[in-house]
């Protein structure tokens, strides 16, 4: 199992996703576009792509001229069929791919919150085994609109597109689900400056968070990188080659 992730700001982290990867024995191939903007040529080396959150919205090719070959090669990698996770800006990223707009400094969440499965969304694999809401972190501005097509799965009262599948196994998800304890931990040492801007007063406050919604949003966001993993569908063929080398 081959899986491209593509990482649009350092030290974002894989967190829960790491786990549930390394688990199922996967081989993860970072691509750090921040630092070259190199991405994966073409969707043929990977069976999953994983694109990670970043500070930078999902409209900024001026800054980031690699964003639109990430847009395209996120469509491509999902209409082959293929296992695509866009976390956060990822998510946004996917919503431009498949044609949504972006809606930019609109809906500003950070911290753990709540989030609403919908009826569609308790039926779907990613999300099946949350029941009808769930603790997981956010931390994101913006946001964007239902893709033509998508099937919205979780939803929030600042954000009405938490959570979304496209076709069989290509995921949005707003929330940060892969950032577990460790992960936010790491944020809160990393970002200080950022975090006190936009959430006064939570630093100072984070152990006694930490204790009080840590642990139902890491099995939350375990359970849901587990299921999405379930999901990638490794090339045969390339297995069978490979063993036989």
């Amino acid at each position: 199992m081959r899986v491209a992730v593509v990482e649009n700001m350092h030290n974002t982290g894989l967190g829960a996703l790491a786990t549930a990867l390394d688990e199922a024995g996967a081989h993860i191939e970072w691509f750090r576009v921040w630092q070259d903007g190199i991405l994966p040529r073409d969707i043929m080396g990977h069976d999953a792509l994983v694109v990670l959150g970043g500070e930078q919205s999902a409209l900024d090719d001026e800054t980031h001229p690699y964003l639109p070959e990430l847009v395209r090669l996120s469509r491509r990698f999902g209409d082959a069929g293929k296992a695509v996770l866009g976390v956060c800006l990822g998510s946004q990223i996917l919503a431009r791919a498949y044609g949504a707009d972006n809606h930019l400094g609109t809906a500003h969440e950070f911290g753990w919150h709540r989030i609403g499965v919908t009826g569609k969304g308790r039926a779907d694999p990613l999300l099946s085994a949350l029941g009808g809401e769930f603790t997981i972190f956010e931390w994101h501005a913006d946001t964007f609109s239902l893709p033509e097509g998508a099937v919205r799965l979780a939803t929030s009262s600042v954000a009405e597109n938490q959570a979304f599948r496209i076709g069989r196994a290509v995921y949005g998800t707003q929330f940060h689900f892969e950032a577990d304890s460790a992960v936010v931990e790491q944020w809160k040492t990393e970002f200080p400056d950022a975090i006190e801007r936009i959430a006064p007063g939570w630093l100072e406050n984070h152990t006694e968070l930490a204790a009080r919604h840590g642990g139902a949003a890491d099995a939350a966001g375990l359970a849901i990188a587990r299921a999405w993993v379930g999901l990638i569908e490794a090339d045969e063929g390339e297995i069978q080659s490979q063993a036989s080398a």
